[in-house]
C-alpha cells in the first residue's frame, strides 16, 4: 500500500509530505487499517541497558518530534520508538524551505533546526498515548540558549521527561543548531556529562527507578575526537551511545543540485560513514557500553551490517521514508537470521 502512496507523497514538498504521511498513518491506525500497511514482525526480544525490547529495530528521533503519533508508529512493528528532539521552549526551527529530497541517492538533506512544540506539548502528547512499550525521549537545547548555559536546558529536559521515558537520549550532534556540536569537545563533554549524571542519580532516587541515558554523536568526527569521546563516556555514568546523527559531508552526493544546501544529509550516503563511526566506537568501548546504530538503513542487510559493526540495536528514519513500514519487518527478519547463526 505504501508503494502506491509514495509517488503521491514524493510529488509534494518534502516537509509537507512528511506531515501528510504522519497524518495518514495516524488515520490508518485509528481506523484499524494498519495491517494493510504492513504485518507486524514476530517478537525478537533483546535486552539492552536493562530494558527488554520486543525487537531490536526502532524508530529514530526526528520523525515524530512532538510525540503526537506514538501509538500509530508503534503499531507498525517497531521494537521501540524514540521521539523528539524536544527543547524546553517551543521553537519554529529554521526558515523554509529546509528539507530536500534526493531520490536518486535515497537521501534527504534537512536543516529543520529542532522545530518542536516544546516540553509541555510533548509531555501532554505522551500522557495521552496508550503506548506501553519502550519509549526513548531525545532532548536538546533551544537555539537561543548559549553553549555556556546549554547544561541548564538539558537539565530541564531531563527532569521533565524522566518519569515518562524508558531511556533518555542527549542530542549534542545535530548540525542544524549553531555551535551544538562544540559540546562534543572532550573537556566540555566531560563536565556536561558529569552534571547530567549527577542529576540523573537524584531523579532516580526521587522516582525510585534509574533510567538509562544515551549520548548521540555526529558522524563527522576525526579519530582523535572519537578517542576523546570514548574515554569521556566510558568514565561517565552514561549507559549507551547512539551512532550517528546526520552528516555535513557532501562527497557522496557531489554534483547533485541540492549538494550545496546547508543541513544534515541522511539516507543511503550516510550508511558507510555512520557505520565506520559505530565500528570505531565499538572497538574503543568493547562490551563496556551498548551502541545503537542509526544512519542509512534501507534494507535488512543494512541492519545486519550495523550489528556486525557492533550495534546492539538499530533505528530507522530516512529509510522508513523511502521504503515505508515494510522496512521494519525486513530488518527484524534479517536480524533474526543473523542472531540465530
Amino acid at each position: 500500500m505504501y508503494s502506491l502512496a509514495r509517488p503521491l507523497l514524493f510529488a509534494l514538498d518534502p516537509e509537507r509530505a512528511h506531515d501528510l504521511g504522519l497524518k495518514a498513518m495516524e488515520t490508518a491506525y485509528r481506523l484499524g487499517l494498519n495491517p494493510l500497511l504492513t504485518l507486524k514482525p514476530e517478537p525478537l526480544p533483546v535486552t539492552v541497558c536493562g530494558i527488554e525490547f520486543p525487537n531490536p529495530v526502532g524508530l529514530a528521533a526526528g520523525l515524530d518530534k512532538n510525540g503526537a503519533h506514538i501509538d500509530a508508529m508503534a503499531s507498525l512493528g517497531f521494537g521501540f520508538v524514540e521521539v523528539g528532539t524536544v527543547t524546553p521552549r517551543p521553537q519554529p526551527g529554521n526558515p523554509k524551505p529546509r528539507m530536500f529530497r534526493l531520490p536518486e541517492h535515497e537521501a534527504v538533506i534537512n536543516r529543520l533546526g529542532f522545530n518542536n512544540g516544546g516540553l509541555d506539548a510533548l509531555v501532554r502528547n505522551i500522557e495521552c498515548s496508550r503506548y506501553q512499550g519502550v519509549l526513548g525521549i531525545n532532548i536538546g537545547k533551544n537555539k537561543d540558549t548559549p553553549n555556556e548555559q546549554a547544561g541548564r536546558d538539558y537539565a530541564i529536559g531531563l527532569e521533565r521527561v524522566y518519569p515518562l521515558a524508558s531511556y533518555v537520549t542527549v542530542n549534542i550532534s545535530s548540525p542544524n543548531t549553531a555551535g551544538l556540536r562544540d559540546l562534543q569537545e572532550e573537556e566540555t563533554l566531560r563536565r556536561f556529562l558529569g552534571e547530567l549524571s549527577e542529576l540523573r542519580e537524584k531523579l532516580a532516587g526521587r522516582h525510585g527507578k534509574r533510567k538509562p541515558m544515551l549520548l548521540k554523536i555526529a558522524p563527522d568526527l576525526a579519530p582523535a575526537e572519537l578517542e576523546g569521546i570514548a574515554e569521556v563516556i566510558a568514565a561517565s555514568a552514561f549507559d549507551g551511545l547512539i551512532c550517528t546523527n546526520t552528516t555535513i559531508d557532501r562527497s557522496a552526493i557531489a554534483g547533485h543540485r541540492h549538494a550545496g544546501e546547508a543541513g544534515g544529509l541522511s539516507g543511503r550516503p550516510l550508511m558507510a560513514k555512520s557505520t565506520a563511526v559505530l565500528r570505531a566506537m565499538h572497538e574503543r568501548l568493547g562490551s563496556r557500553m551498548p551502541i545503537v546504530g542509526v544512519g542509512g538503513i534501507l534494507s535488512g542487510g543494512d541492519a545486519v551490517a550495523k550489528f556486525e559493526a557492533g550495534a546492539a540495536l538499530v533505528q530507522c528514519y530516512t529509510g522508513f521514508v523511502y521504503r515505508g513500514p515494510a522496512l521494519v519487518g525486513e530488518c527484524v527478519e534479517a536480524l533474526r537470521r543473523h542472531l540465530g547463526r
